[in-house]
């Protein structure tokens, strides 16, 4: 990239790898420049947690507010009911307002661990855009908003052609997403001052919607600024896994998972995982990708703690990477491990193994579970399980049992 940018916040953007497109990096500059940025990211709300995949977007907030500028994290309570259509092959399943609130509910603790949100002029505001999408008058909408949109030049965005190029269908009320997106940025500008809206790169044709009705209504100048689509080195999609997403909220990812799945970063993505999910100085980050052999896994310890520690505290993440000392190193039962609790009524049978990969989720079905057995991939206390017939007794089960699915995936079964 050739501009030089003079803003700490351009600065940690582009050296630090976070910025795919953006619509003005002059204009950009100067607007921070005059102490003035407030920008904002949406996050709608289809779970009860974001992934790993949201959180470079949080990361750029996160930069925002330590360099002097004010984030706002937008809650989707209204774009939620549409459902974003972007590079989808088919509708979201529509959500009523009750799962939408709790979507938000469970969402919103993430935040609080990487923004201050408190009564200081740069403290970041959450913001439900419920509170002006759902009190919209349609007809008014229509000739106030509606009639600055091209359709022509809706159906040349990239998310929508390949969608109807697929020839999959695309309802009209996916089509709104757009609309009501763009509307966002200018709700936002007119009632905040927010003057930058930040997302995924698959949001560039949505952020310059946004952009051209703020200036079309209000004459305002406003900015885009986008970060790449990451995937993995092994091309899977950021966020996802092998057992599934890879979720922020511990009620839903154990942080010792989540420690683990940082641990578990391939050699070809360590250089710009530090960069991107830690603070550590980039001569740091440099030094530690820079490691060869055997000594790249303390590069992964060390993206690990630095990713927990931001998201779940220092505490939680020195916990984590005991266990993982204890579990890999020692062979032994770590106390962070994900634990999975039984009634002794609810086994007075006892437990099939099966079931408990199963109910434990280092096999998703009883097939997979069979498979891993077979392969032997399965082990029980680190002895290797040689039968899919065996059935762990509650006699077995008076202290806690450790289930292993292969070298990396654990947890731990115990009676209450």
């Amino acid at each position: 990239m050739s501009y030089a940018p003079k803003s700490d916040f351009l600065k940690i953007m582009i050296e630090r790898g976070f910025v795919a497109d953006c619509t003005d990096y002059e204009g950009l500059d100067s607007a921070i420049s005059k102490g003035n940025l407030i920008a904002y990211i949406g996050f709608d709300a289809t779970a009860k947690s974001l992934h790993v995949g949201s959180l470079i977007q949080i990361m750029m907030l996160r930069w925002l507010q330590k360099t002097g500028g004010q984030p706002i994290t937008l809650m989707g309570g209204g774009t939620s009911k549409v459902g974003d259509p972007s590079f989808r092959a088919e509708e979201r399943p529509l959500l009523n307002d009750t799962q939408i609130e709790d979507n938000i509910s469970g969402i919103k603790r993430v935040f609080s661990a990487y923004l201050d949100y408190g009564d200081k002029s740069d403290s970041a505001l959450m913001i439900n855009n419920d509170e002006w999408l759902s009190s919209l008058n349609y007809l008014q909408f229509l000739r106030d908003v509606g009639r600055h949109f091209s359709v022509n030049r809706m159906l040349s965005f990239e998310s929508v052609k390949s969608r109807l190029e697929r020839e999959q269908s695309l309802s009209f009320l996916e089509f709104n997403y757009m609309i009501l997106q763009a509307y966002d940025f200018y709700e936002l500008n007119k009632r905040y001052g927010c003057n930058l809206q930040m997302g995924g790169s698959d949001q560039l044709g949505n952020i310059i919607n946004g952009m051209e009705l703020t200036r079309r209504i209000s004459d305002e100048r406003v900015f885009g600024l986008t970060s790449p689509l990451l995937t993995t080195s092994d091309g899977q999609k950021m966020g996802k896994s092998q057992d599934g997403a890879v979720w922020l909220n511990a009620n839903m990812l154990s942080p010792y998972e989540f420690w683990q799945f940082w641990r578990n970063t391939t050699d070809a993505d360590v250089a710009r995982f530090l960069k991107l999910y830690t603070e550590l100085p980039l001569s740091e980050c440099t030094r530690l990708s820079k490691l060869q052999g055997s000594e790249i896994n303390d590069a992964k310890i060390v993206l690990a703690n630095e990713v927990t520690t931001l998201l779940h505290g220092r505490e939680t993440a020195n916990a984590a990477a005991e266990t993982s000392v204890e579990v890999f190193e020692k062979g032994g039962v770590g106390k962070d491990l994900p634990t999975f609790k039984f009634e002794l009524g609810e086994i007075s049978n006892g437990l099939p193994i099966v079931q408990a990969f199963v109910k434990t989720g280092l096999a998703n079905s009883g097939k997979e579970a069979k498979r891993l057995i077979s392969e032997n991939g399965a082990r029980v206390d680190d002895e290797l399980v040689a039968s899919t017939n065996l059935v762990l007794t509650s006699e077995m089960l008076a202290k806690p049992i450790k289930l292993s699915a292969g070298k990396k995936r654990h947890a731990l079964l115990k009676l209450i």
